[in-house]
């Protein structure tokens, strides 16, 4: 052989398949106590159930319930999307009691409250996080005299 057929000759790769690495399965975590977080606005309700440092446990959302359009925005769809995160919290993660936080000026407000005590879920207390604004910034523009 000479050398301009050994140049023009590529080895070809031999094909390794990588080492399988197993996944490990997430440890479902017993939380008696935590709070849920209901976010309401005209287009939507979000719940968020959470332990009490505030790491996520189940969530769910007036749109992952299968409402589209302006049906989100109802109270009936806040209810709907509320059970859903409650049970999957309670079941999974034996949840009996929780805070309530409640956010926004949406429609879903009272039924979603009402959602998580029919759930199964002893509400401890219930907070009003709606955020209030106060003067805002100053306006853009050079000062008037």
């Amino acid at each position: 052989m000479t050398e301009a057929e050994d140049i023009n000759k590529t080895p070809t790769p031999e094909v390794t398949e990588a080492p399988k690495v197993a996944k490990k399965s997430k440890k479902k975590r017993i939380v008696p106590s935590g709070q849920v977080h209901i976010k309401s606005t005209f287009n939507n309700t979000i719940i968020s159930v959470t332990d009490k440092q505030g790491e996520v446990l189940s969530a769910s959302s007036a749109g992952a319930s299968g409402f589209r359009g302006s049906k989100k925005g109802t109270a009936y769809a806040a209810q709907v999307a509320s059970e859903k995160a409650c049970s999957i919290a309670k079941k999974d993660h034996g949840m009996n009691s929780a805070d309530v936080f409640v956010s926004g000026i949406g429609l879903g407000r009272d039924s979603a409250v009402r959602a998580v005590s029919s759930a199964g879920l002893k509400i401890d207390s219930i907070t009003d996080a709606t955020p209030i604004a106060h003067g805002g910034v100053r306006p853009k523009g050079e000062r008037k005299p």
